[in-house]
């Protein structure tokens, strides 16, 4: 499975969100990452659209989760993005190739896809969050604006 940039963006906002208190906004990740601001915009709406990112307009505003990192399972960010991803055609539906009904490799692939997804269903966004030390040394090395440093780790 190749994931979208889409998806590559979605994960690595919610990361960043996980790892610094308080809000953000799309301005900073995309600046961090050094992303098209428009682009994490996008997925920053979809986001909030799915539940997993909150936004708050005016003044003090900007973007936070809506969970907690350890309730958002990497598996259920990818399957929103992405939709249902197959190896192969056969494997989601039928009648797509004359072997089919025989063909074991169907069946091979189809156990590979049940072991990614529940590995992935498995690991929480609280799994995968950057250190908030290696954030700082991002963008003390000019890679984005500098999370607040009188905050604690996240």
């Amino acid at each position: 499975m190749r994931l979208t940039t889409q998806t590559d963006y979605a994960l690595r906002t919610l990361m960043y969100l996980a790892s610094v208190p308080g809000r953000s906004t799309a301005g900073h990740i995309a600046q961090l990452y050094g992303i098209s601001t428009s682009h994490v915009a996008r997925v920053v709406n979809l986001l909030a659209r799915m539940g997993f990112v909150r936004s708050i307009r005016g003044v003090g505003g900007g973007i936070e989760l809506a969970r907690a990192p350890e309730s958002i399972r990497i598996g259920e960010v990818i399957l929103a993005f992405e939709g249902s991803v197959h190896l192969l055609d056969c494997i989601g539906t039928e009648d797509v190739c004359v072997i089919q009904p025989f063909c074991r490799l169907k069946g091979v692939l189809a156990e590979a896809e049940r072991l990614q997804r529940d590995y992935l269903n498995s690991v929480t966004l609280a799994d995968v969050i950057p250190s908030r030390e290696k954030l700082v040394e991002l963008t003390v090395a000019g890679a984005g604006p500098a999370p607040d440093a009188d905050s604690s780790d996240g």
